[in-house]
């Protein structure tokens, strides 16, 4: 391994090649290759890219919105040409989100190499920047997107293009009296130290100085002891504030003047108010927190319908990147539909429509590779089986050859379980979620076939479709379902007299609905899924299902919105493994919970959530036209059980997307708080039609920070968009 200094030199040579610019192919297919030149700028963050025959039109992106570099072959693309071009030459960009990926061929290896190691240590400098150095990128950012004619200075014209540029109206006079404070030399432009004053005075924050002059008593900066009473009155922090107080000087305080005296200036008080630690998130509900050793029924699972889809259920591709985003955004259970493959190899796709077709053995590739990195707990692999006896053979001789051991094909200990094995049991381990010949009670002779009526998520065809998805199931693939054996549901009296902890029925969301009300909690494990009317991969409310216990709520990832927030909201929790434990009373098997009831729980405590939705900062342009300001709003939505839904909004602020300033307080009352999810959703007004959305930011109620606190807000897609955040005061009490 190389030493940071030799790290340093390679990196430096690296960066050399990549902003000299290099002529890369961009790979689309196998018919889609084509030149552009590519080169990083000056900022050392932005990668730009052309054809060279394109005239002035480009393309950037930044590295904040790469999650990593794949070397070689590692995408489907690559791999479709990987005669033609070898694999010293290939990579790929992978992206946060949705995003696809970007494909390409470098001229020689040399150069590959350069970008390959150059770009993954940017990657490596974005992520770990701490906030100061975050804020000083973004005051760089701002002053080149300013300097048009690229002389290094800023004038009074491009300062009042950069103010629109920056989402915030600003009286041309006011503009120029900051200008002109900031140009100490008098020479009509701001060179990048007075920039950085220029900048100062635009983002001072009031409404932090206000908080920090009630606790400060020369209004200068907060010596240890009263850092500590802020921490303990209004953060609620308790006997930890004194302890914590300390750690906050050394960790955030810019000054060593001030950390020598134990004090916090007003800079170090605001780096802290806008870091992971002053965030309305818990931090230690980040990792991993909760009891990992109960029964895998006792716990919501983060769950995928059609995995293999990118886009719609008619037309769109079938992709094992789908499979890649899912797994790595914590998912624990994916599905894969299999279909006859007209050579003998099983393949992967929406039947009966125009979606594309992956390889199945390609599939389970795919899962070895990235099952567990995300997560090192379980990953139900669901299959919807509608393959002839002797593909199935092929199937369930891919799963054994290529999971190995990963694959959990035998009892933990040997017994017939009456509780099924934890997460914590089970860690690294893939279950196979099929129908099943038999019981594990039953022997059943290996040369054995059943009759099997293949899958309940045909909802929507009628009894002749039905008959014919009918097929014989070999024992060799049945011999491969131990814990997750799929059932038909023959009605709730037969299923609580002869259900077994290890079968699991499957809903389509319509029918759930219909039977929600006589769910009994802890008796049945449930699986939902979306309607199959929904051909646009579009989502239903996922509250609704784990609300009444359903641990298996299956959503289309590939489509962003407000059930995909809800669920990344609900998993983000708990290390972001794909489980989180359902509240106790869903777990006793003695109490009774009714949704619609929450009053007749034991234990019953209704909260009351207090929320002063302060300021913004830093919103991002919804409309890239010039000129174009947005005027936000805030809108909480409290998502649980039906007395808990409900939703509040500020009024909204005309033309201030910078740093809007609301001061309005929204009141709600949570009568289950173990189930709510809080949704912070920020758009941008519009009187004529519907508003339009700028960010958002889903939790867990049961997360929530009170105090001061400042939330970042997520894209439409559920990425991070910084700087742009909520600073809110929140407070919760018990409802007299």
């Amino acid at each position: 391994m190389p030493s940071p200094v030799s790290l340093h030199i390679v990196f430096a040579g690296d960066r050399v090649v990549m902003m000299a610019g290099s002529t890369l192919r961009k790979v689309k297919s196998r018919s889609w290759k084509k030149n552009r030149y590519f080169r990083l700028l000056e900022d050392g963050l932005t990668i730009w890219y052309k054809s060279r025959w394109a005239g002035r039109g480009h393309s950037t992106f930044s590295v904040t919105d790469l999650e990593a570099v794949r070397e070689g072959h590692q995408s489907e693309v690559l791999l479709s040409i990987a005669e033609e071009f070898p694999a010293e030459l290939c990579f790929t960009l992978v992206f946060h989100g949705r995003q696809g990926n970007l494909d390409l061929v470098a001229e020689s290896p040399d150069e590959a190499q350069a970008w390959i190691q150059g770009v993954r240590m940017l990657i490596h400098k974005a992520q770990t920047m701490d906030e100061k150095e975050r804020l000083d990128q973004w005051v760089w950012d701002w002053f080149h997107k300013a300097d048009k004619n690229k002389d290094g200075k800023m004038n009074f014209k491009e300062v009042k293009k950069l103010l629109k540029m920056m989402n915030v109206e600003m009286n041309e006079d006011h503009a120029l009296h900051l200008f002109t404070m900031a140009d100490k030399s008098e020479s009509g432009s701001l060179e990048i130290e007075q920039f950085v004053f220029f900048y100062k005075m635009l983002t001072q924050r009031d409404e932090v100085w206000k908080v920090f002059q009630d606790y400060s008593e020369d209004g200068e900066k907060l010596m240890l002891e009263e850092l500590q009473s802020f921490l303990s009155v209004e953060q609620h922090e308790g006997e930890q504030s004194a302890q914590h107080a300390q750690e906050l000087i050394e960790r955030y305080e810019p000054s060593e003047t001030a950390k020598k005296q134990g004090a916090m200036s007003l800079d170090g008080f605001q780096m802290y108010l806008c870091s992971q630690e002053g965030s309305i998130f818990k931090p230690e509900h980040q990792d991993l927190y909760q009891d990992m050793s109960q029964p895998l029924s006792h716990y919501f699972i983060s769950s995928s319908h059609n995995t293999y889809l990118l886009e719609d259920q008619l037309r769109g591709q079938s992709s094992l990147e789908a499979y890649i985003q899912a797994l790595k955004r914590g998912c624990r259970c994916v599905e894969v539909d299999c279909w006859d493959g007209y050579d003998g190899d099983p393949v992967v796709y929406h039947g009966h429509t125009l979606t594309s077709k992956i390889l199945f053995k390609d599939v389970i590739s795919t899962l070895k590779e990235y099952a567990f990195r995300a997560s090192e707990f379980p990953v139900i692999l669901s299959i919807e089986n509608h393959c002839s006896v002797e593909q199935q053979t092929v199937m369930a001789q891919y799963l054994r050859q290529i999971l190995g051991d990963m694959l959990q094909t035998t009892l933990l200990d040997g017994q017939v379980p009456q509780q099924l094995p934890s997460p914590q049991e089970l860690k690294g381990k893939i279950l196979l979620k099929a129908k099943k010949i038999g019981g594990l009670e039953e022997y059943v002779d290996e040369t054995c076939t059943d009759e099997v009526s293949d899958e309940e998520e045909m909802a929507n065809c009628d009894a002749e479709m039905k008959s014919k998805a009918k097929s014989k199931m070999s024992r060799e693939l049945s011999d491969l379902v131990v814990y997750c054996k799929s059932v038909h549901f023959d009605g709730f009296e037969h299923a609580h007299s002869h259900a077994k902890c290890y079968e699991i029925s499957s809903f389509s969301e319509s029918k759930a609905k219909n039977v929600l009300q006589y769910l009994k909690l802890n008796l049945l494990h449930f699986r939902t899924y979306p309607s199959g009317l929904r051909t646009d991969s579009s989502n239903y409310n996922p509250q609704d299902m784990w609300s009444v216990g359903c641990q298996i709520v299956a959503l289309n990832f590939q489509t962003a919105g407000l059930e995909m927030d809800l669920n990344d909201g609900l998993f983000r929790q708990n290390g972001c493994c794909g489980y989180v434990i359902k509240p106790n009373f869903m777990r006793d098997g003695n109490t009774q919970f009714s949704p619609d009831k929450p009053e007749e729980r034991e234990g019953y405590k209704p909260l009351r959530l207090s929320i002063q939705v302060i300021s913004g900062q830093q919103l991002p342009k919804v409309n890239q036209k010039e000129g174009s300001i947005v005027d936000p709003l805030v809108r909480v939505e409290i998502y649980g059980v039906p007395q808990d839904q409900a939703k509040d909004e500020t009024s909204h602020i005309n033309n201030n997307g910078f740093n809007p300033v609301w001061n309005e307080t929204l009141d709600f009352t949570i009568h289950t708080p173990e189930l709510a999810l809080v949704c912070f959703v920020v758009e941008d007004h519009d009187k004529a039609s519907r508003n339009d959305f700028i960010g958002q930011y889903t939790l867990p109620f049961m997360c929530i920070q009170p105090g001061y606190r400042h939330i970042h807000l997520l894209s439409k897609d559920g990425t991070a968009i910084p700087p742009s955040s909520l600073f809110v005061n929140i407070s919760i009490s018990e409802l007299t």
